[in-house]
């Protein structure tokens, strides 16, 4: 975890930041007003979080956004191409341009989200099982409201619950089901080549081998940053195929299944811990990959038939 605030009134160091942060090039001042500048930032990983104050001055400027993917939601003021057949809109979510593209930024206050394209390709061919996929990403806004809500709430979560709380990122998991949760959203949210990928294959006949395989392997590595790829890649199947497989042996989800393991690893440590030294929900609830109290709280209710806390006290 990096994080980072910055703040200045000089121009020159404005635009080195700008630079630095947003690959801001051959920038020009078109006002000169009272400048003032203001960026709080925080890295996780391959993930950068970024709220970014302009105000004062307006520029013109070129984006460049080679070997990342940049998701910005314009709060207040303008950022606004003045090149290429794409308009950024003026509220909502929308994807930074691949190419070079010229921009208008004026008393701007902008949420910014920028993962790095190498770890995105890598997920998305691990979740289509094919190692020679090429992403490409076809359009900057959303494929539809309801996407456009679904990578928003997913950015609100980042940053109301896991990027300010230093416990919960200090757990392995939670930051690795953040990258995958974050770069999944990406994936579905903006039109990209992911979304016609392979069909689903067909599973033609249960396979209680690679499923046991998949169980014992989940089982085993419970406190692993696993995800469907590991779990895949240990049943010796595709990940759609071993979807299928759960789906029809089980009626449950590979992800679920881990999901409902490692409540049950909570569960566990909550009743042998002792809460006079200290031991919290939320410190045992981050080690096994929780970090949403209200989602946890409500999972381990349904679970357990009671709060986590009366679990810890009894």
């Amino acid at each position: 975890m990096q994080r980072a605030v910055f703040r200045t009134r000089d121009p020159a160091r404005a635009l080195t930041k700008l630079d630095e942060v947003y690959a801001l090039r051959d920038v020009q001042w078109i006002t000169g007003g009272d400048l003032s500048m203001s960026l709080s930032s925080t890295a996780a990983g391959p993930v950068h979080y970024g709220r970014l104050r302009l105000g004062g001055s307006s520029v013109l400027g070129t984006t460049e956004c080679a070997g990342v993917l940049r998701i910005a939601h314009v709060l207040d003021g303008v950022l606004s191409s003045t090149s290429g057949p794409d308009r950024f809109p003026r509220r909502g979510p929308f994807l930074f341009p691949q190419p070079p593209c010229a921009s208008y930024w004026a008393d701007l206050d902008l949420l910014s989200v920028s993962v790095d394209g190498a770890a995105v390709v890598e997920l998305a061919r691990q979740l289509l099982g094919a190692d020679s996929f090429r992403l490409q990403f076809t359009g900057t806004r959303p494929v539809s409201p309801v996407m456009a809500r679904y990578w928003s709430n997913t950015v609100g979560h980042l940053q109301r619950d896991l990027l300010p709380n230093t416990q919960v990122m200090s757990s392995p998991l939670v930051r690795g089901e953040m990258t995958r949760s974050l770069i999944i959203a990406l994936l579905h949210t903006f039109p990209n080549t992911f979304l016609q990928g392979p069909p689903v294959p067909d599973v033609p006949a249960p396979r209680p081998a690679a499923l046991r395989r998949a169980v014992s392997f989940i089982d085993a590595n419970l406190s692993e940053d696993i995800g469907l790829p590991e779990i895949a890649a240990a049943a010796g199947l595709s990940p759609r195929g071993v979807q299928a497989v759960f789906r029809r042996e089980m009626d449950t989800t590979p992800i679920a299944y881990l999901r409902s393991a490692r409540l049950e690893a909570v569960h566990r440590d909550l009743l042998a811990a002792d809460p006079t030294t200290g031991t919290t929900v939320e410190a045992v609830a981050a080690r096994w990959g929780f970090a949403h109290r209200g989602r946890f709280a409500a999972a381990y209710r349904a679970g357990f038939g009671q709060a986590p806390s009366t679990t810890l006290h009894t």
